[in-house]
């Protein structure tokens, strides 16, 4: 129960990390409010825990009025706001030159721009409170780049700043600010991506997840599960002494440099053959 006696805002809290966040948030004695533009998914998600202890926030993050209505609703509903997780994330793939202006506004909107008005109006409630926390939720996208996706890993990138910007001017009032960098999660998301991606290049959905997972040294995708225990870790006063820090949780992708795992991978398969 690390958690017991705070109140918590989850953004993206309907599907994949986000409703793994809220599941171990409340096992850990919180209270949240998890908001996404699909109230249905929001409502499934908190008829599964216990009552009173969810609350179901409609909105849209790149939109300012709904941003306010999910802090102030937080607020009211918890009669504080202890831990403000920023997850929600979009993405449009294409190269720069063909990225559409307006898809990279939106990338841009809810991955970073949303997420500054989000600590906005969040961190003038925690000051006071004696050890608040915010956890961003970036990418190894935000510190490696990804073929065709410049609006997203810019974006992720400049998560990454903002919270060590927010973690620098507000240490003196004791709220941390941490960041998250997944590397591939098993997602709703992530299944839409990879089936599109394994059709293109002409595979199998399973078997296209198994040619990418071989590159991690693990050897497999996280479970939202598992970065929902980071996330849980960094909200709680276990991580007092943590502020401005930037976590890969990528089953060890970021370490791989790309030549020589090629390299290596083709020496695998050439002895394989003999």
């Amino acid at each position: 129960m690390r958690l017991e006696g705070k109140t918590a805002l989850i953004t993206g809290g309907g599907t994949g990390i986000g409703e793994a966040i809220a599941e171990r948030f409340v096992a850990e004695g919180a209270q949240v409010c998890i908001t996404g533009r699909r109230a249905e998914m929001l409502e499934k998600v908190a008829c599964r825990l216990p009552s009173g202890s969810v609350l179901a926030c409609q909105g849209d993050v790149s939109k300012d009025e709904d941003v306010a209505r999910m802090v102030a609703q937080t607020v009211e509903f918890g009669g504080t706001l202890d831990v403000l997780v920023n997850n929600a994330a979009v993405n449009v793939m294409a190269a720069v030159a063909e990225l559409d202006r307006a898809d990279w506004r939106r990338v841009v909107e809810v991955n970073l721009t949303a997420s500054f008005m989000l600590m906005q109006l969040a961190i003038p409630h925690m000051i006071g409170r004696g050890g608040s926390s915010v956890v961003n939720i970036a990418s190894v996208a935000g510190i490696r780049s990804m073929p065709e996706s410049p609006s997203y890993c810019a974006s992720k990138a400049g998560l990454i700043s903002l919270t060590q910007q927010a973690a620098l001017d507000y240490g003196p009032q004791n709220i941390r600010c941490n960041v998250i960098c997944p590397g591939p999660v098993k997602t709703p998301m992530m299944d839409a991506e990879f089936g599109e991606q394994a059709r293109t290049l002409g595979y199998e959905p399973d078997a296209y997840y198994h040619v990418v997972s071989d590159v991690l040294p693990l050897r497999r995708f996280a479970e939202p599960r598992e970065i929902a225990a980071v996330c849980a870790f960094l909200a709680s006063d276990e991580s007092s002494f943590m502020t401005g820090a930037v976590l890969p949780v990528d089953g060890g992708i970021s370490i791989v440099e790309a030549l020589g795992y090629v390299t290596s991978a083709s020496m695998r398969t050439t002895k394989g053959d003999m």
